[in-house]
C-alpha cells in the first residue's frame, strides 16, 4: 500500500511538472508572438513622432520619442493627398462595412437555418470567389466601370472591397448563427414572440458579436486593401494607394508617418468593438 501511495505521489508530480511545463510554453509562445505584432508597430509609432533627422540618423538611439516631435506627422499630413486620401479611406471603408454586413447577415441566417438543394455547393461556390487573385477582377473591372463611366469613384471602389470581403463574412456570420440553437426562437415563439421578434430579441443579442468580428475583418480588408485602389481610382486615391503612388519618391519620414496612419484607424476601431469579440470567448470586458 506505501509502494502504491508513493508511485501515485509520483505520477502526480509528474504530470504536475509536465503540465507546468507545457504552460510555460504556451506563454512563452505567446509572448513571442505578442512581440512578433508590437515591436514592429512600436517602432513605426515612435519614427512617426520624432524629428526627421532622427529619422534618417543611424544608428538609432536606445530610447524612442526622442527628440519627441511632430514634424514628421505634420510632414506626412502636409503632403499632397494624404488628407484627401484619409478621407476616400473612411468613405470607402464604411461603405463596404455597411454593405457587406446588411447582405451577409441574411445570407448567412438563410444558410444556417434552412435546407435546401444544393446548399453545400451554395457555400462552396461562396468561399471560391476568394480564390481569384485580385489582378483577375480589378483589370475587368476597371474596363467595365469606363464603360459605364465609374471609374476614379470611391463607391464603385467599395464595391470591389464588399466583392472581397462577402465571401468570408458570408460565412463567419453563418458560423455564428449556426452556434445559436434553433430551439430558442422556437422557445420564443411559444411565449407569444413572432418570428420577427424571436430574431430581434433572442438571435440577434447573442451573434452581435461575431458579427462585429466579421465588421473588424470587413473594415481593416478595405482599409488596407491597395491594389484594387490602385487600379480603380486616379483621381479619388484611397491613402494606402497615395502612400503607394509616393513611396518610390518620398523620404524615410514619409514612410514611417504613412506606416503609422494606416495602422490607427483599424486600431481604433477594433478598441471601440472590442468587448464584443471578448464576448465571442466568454470574456466580460468593461
Amino acid at each position: 500500500m506505501t509502494q502504491l501511495s508513493s508511485e501515485t505521489l509520483d505520477l502526480h508530480k509528474r504530470m504536475q511538472a509536465i503540465q507546468k511545463r507545457n504552460r510555460v510554453f504556451t506563454y512563452v509562445i505567446a509572448i513571442l508572438i505578442a512581440l512578433w505584432i508590437l515591436v514592429p508597430i512600436f517602432f513605426i509609432f515612435s519614427m512617426a513622432f520624432t524629428t526627421q533627422e532622427a529619422v534618417r540618423s543611424y544608428p538609432k538611439g536606445f530610447l524612442p520619442f526622442i527628440p519627441f516631435s511632430t514634424e514628421t506627422m505634420r510632414f506626412f499630413l502636409a503632403s499632397d493627398g494624404i488628407l484627401t486620401g484619409v478621407v476616400n479611406s473612411i468613405i470607402v471603408a464604411v461603405v463596404t462595412l455597411v454593405l457587406s454586413t446588411l447582405i451577409a447577415a441574411p445570407a448567412g441566417y438563410a444558410i444556417s437555418r434552412y435546407i435546401f438543394p444544393g446548399r453545400n455547393f451554395f457555400r462552396l461556390s461562396i468561399l471560391a470567389v476568394r480564390a481569384f487573385p485580385i489582378v483577375v477582377l480589378s483589370i475587368p473591372l476597371a474596363v467595365l466601370f469606363i464603360r459605364l463611366g465609374m471609374f476614379d469613384s470611391i463607391y464603385s471602389l467599395a464595391l470591389m472591397h464588399t466583392a472581397l470581403a462577402l465571401p468570408t463574412t458570408v460565412l463567419v456570420i453563418g458560423s455564428v448563427f449556426a452556434s445559436v440553437p434553433y430551439e430558442l426562437e422556437e422557445a420564443a415563439q411559444v411565449f407569444g414572440c413572432t418570428p420577427f421578434q424571436a430574431f430581434r430579441h433572442v438571435v440577434l443579442p447573442l451573434v452581435l458579436p461575431g458579427i462585429a468580428a466579421s465588421a473588424v475583418f470587413t473594415f481593416v480588408l478595405s482599409w488596407n486593401e491597395v491594389f484594387a485602389a490602385s487600379i480603380l481610382t486616379v483621381q479619388n486615391r484611397t491613402l494606402p494607394a497615395q502612400v503607394l503612388f509616393a513611396l518610390s519618391q518620398s523620404s524615410e519620414a514619409y514612410q514611417f508617418a504613412g506606416g503609422f496612419a494606416l495602422l490607427v484607424p483599424a486600431l481604433i476601431f477594433m478598441w471601440f468593438i472590442r468587448k464584443y469579440l471578448f464576448n465571442m470567448w466568454g470574456q466580460v470586458s468593461k
